[in-house]
């Protein structure tokens, strides 16, 4: 499965906040979030930084999305 920040850059938005802000406020690296900016995989206790700086939760910041890999559930057809 993919990972999309896309709601967490939204609340951003509508707060006027900037990645900066929030590093800060969460107290997350730099590093961490260049990644999150790539929708790649952070820690949990990074994410849960963050929901507990912004007072939401987990689900308000973060969506998983289905891998184009995986469009067939991981199940292998054999030829019949």
């Amino acid at each position: 499965m993919a990972v999309s920040y896309k709601k967490l850059w939204h609340i951003l938005l509508d707060r006027d906040m900037d990645r900066k802000d929030l590093e800060q406020l969460a107290h997350v690296s730099h590093y961490t979030m260049t990644k999150m900016g790539k929708n790649q995989d952070v820690s949990t206790e990074a994410l849960r930084n963050i929901c507990a700086a912004l007072g939401c939760k987990l689900d308000d910041i973060i969506e998983f999305l289905p891998d184009d890999s995986n469009a067939n559930n991981g199940e292998t057809r054999l030829a019949e």
